[in-house]
Order: structure tokens, then C-alpha cells, then sequence
């Protein structure tokens, strides 16, 4: 069961792992190194694992079991052992590692509670930005702005389709279901890094968002419990939401939408 105390420790959580990057971000003087697949990857991304990884097992159990922890910057978790977690934390300590060392703000602490392959509670902070994106399946979507928490929805179809692309990561399949997509309709496309672009069709600031391209489950676990308690739909090319803790932790293409865009077609 996700409790207001839960919600409250995760959001206390991310804070604290925000402020650890922030902390980084501010010296100006991260170290870089590249990952296997030639990813970055900067202190910041280790120093908001760690607190992120000590606070989820500081977390009460309501006398159960301790609820297992896959991370991307954790060392590989074998299929074998994950794959009876019928509960479990998903984290991307630094999610828009690119973004954070061009330094445009456009990164995100992102922790999501995964039951039965679907995200139960999604935390996504922007400590650069100052905002705070947060859901739970049963409870609605809201954003927080320091003291100030407003409840958050999909906008409604308008004129106008507001679209919103990654900033790094753009894609020849991308390019041309917006040209298809273009020429039916009037499009407003806006860039932004990391899991920023599913909030932003959350909270209502655009319609949708095409993602033709590599993400991992982490990188979406969170922000898709957050679209979704908003009203919209994140899901694959054949209209299927994502599930999670697959044996291959790659996400298939998907598209983030608001109901009453019909994508489909342009596919």
C-alpha cells in the first residue's frame, strides 16, 4: 500500500538527492567518466545513488520484507534474481547526465515504486529547476514549487499540438513521424532534456511526446506514474503501456500522449 508517509519520505528522498547533485553541479568542476556504452557518467550520478540507495533501506518495512533496489549506476542485477520482485524501487539518480554537464538545469532525480510491472508512485525532482513532479497510481498528479503543491492534468486537444522532443537524443524515425505528423496538423515542437518531457505532458504544457530512440526502464518508470495519474497514456507502438522489470531492461519505442491525439496513424 502507498501511505502519505511513503509519499512524503520519497519526496524528503529526492530532495536530498537533489541537493547532493546541486552540491556538484555548483563547484562547476564535475569528473567525467564514460560507462560501457560509452554513456557519462559523473560523480553526480554517484553521489545521488548513495543517498538515494541508504534512504530507500532506511525506510520503515511495516514489518515485511526490505523492498529490493534496481538503480542504473548498481551493479548489473541478474534476471534470475529479480525476476520473482513483485514490488521493488526503480532509480535513475541523475536522470539527463548529458544535460547536467552542459549545464542548462534540464536534469531530474527520478525514484519510482514498481508492484507487478507497473509504477505504483513516481518522484521526479528537478533541483536545478526547483520543481518537483510526484503521482501515485490511486491519487492524482501533482507538482510542488517549494512550499506550493498544485494538483496537475493533460491538456485537452488543442488548435495547436504542442510536441515535445528530447534535447540530446533526437532520431532519424523521430524527424520523420513529425514531418508526417506536421502535415496534418499545426505543431509546436519544444526541446527539453531528461524525463522533463513526459512531465511537461503531465502537467498540461504540451500534447505529446514521440520517443523513437533507446531509454531504459528507469528513465521512465516514474514520470509514466506521474502521466498517467495526469490523465495520459505512456505506451508502445502498438498502444500497450510499458511494463517493467523485463529481462531485457531496454524500453521498447513508445509515445506519451494526451487521449484525444490520435498518433497512431503516422506511424
Amino acid at each position: 500500500m502507498v501511505t502519505n508517509e511513503l509519499v512524503s519520505s520519497v519526496l524528503a528522498l529526492a530532495q536530498r538527492a537533489g541537493d547532493a547533485i546541486m552540491t556538484i553541479y555548483h563547484r562547476g568542476d564535475a569528473t567525467v567518466t564514460e560507462k560501457d556504452d560509452r554513456s557519462p557518467l559523473t560523480e553526480a550520478d554517484l553521489a545521488s545513488h548513495r543517498v538515494i540507495v541508504a534512504g530507500l533501506d532506511d525506510l520503515p518495512s511495516s514489518g515485511g520484507p526490505r523492498i529490493p533496489v534496481l538503480s542504473e549506476e548498481a551493479r548489473a542485477m541478474a534476471y534470475d534474481v529479480r525476476r520473482t520482485w513483485q514490488r521493488f524501487w526503480l532509480v535513475d539518480p541523475l536522470d539527463g547526465t548529458k544535460e547536467f554537464i552542459k549545464r542548462n538545469g534540464e536534469f531530474t532525480v527520478n525514484i519510482a515504486l514498481v508492484e507487478n510491472g507497473a509504477p505504483v508512485l513516481g518522484v521526479v525532482h528537478a533541483p536545478a529547476l526547483g520543481h518537483t513532479y510526484f503521482a501515485t497510481a490511486a491519487g492524482g498528479a501533482f507538482r510542488r514549487d517549494g512550499d506550493t503543491v498544485r494538483r496537475i492534468s493533460v491538456a485537452a486537444r488543442a488548435p495547436t499540438i504542442e510536441i515535445v522532443a528530447s534535447r540530446s537524443h533526437g532520431s532519424p524515425e523521430t524527424d520523420e513521424f513529425l514531418k508526417r505528423f506536421g502535415a496534418d496538423h499545426a505543431i509546436h515542437l519544444v526541446a527539453i532534456g531528461s524525463s522533463l518531457k513526459l512531465c511537461l505532458v503531465a502537467e498540461g504544457v504540451a500534447h505529446l511526446y514521440p520517443r523513437f530512440g533507446p531509454t531504459m526502464e528507469w528513465d521512465t518508470a516514474a514520470a509514466q506514474c506521474i502521466v498517467e495519474a495526469a490523465g495520459g497514456r505512456v505506451t508502445d507502438l502498438e498502444a500497450h503501456p510499458l511494463i517493467y522489470n523485463k529481462e531485457n531492461l531496454v524500453n521498447p519505442h513508445f509515445v506519451v500522449a494526451v487521449p484525444e491525439v490520435e498518433w497512431r496513424t503516422y506511424l
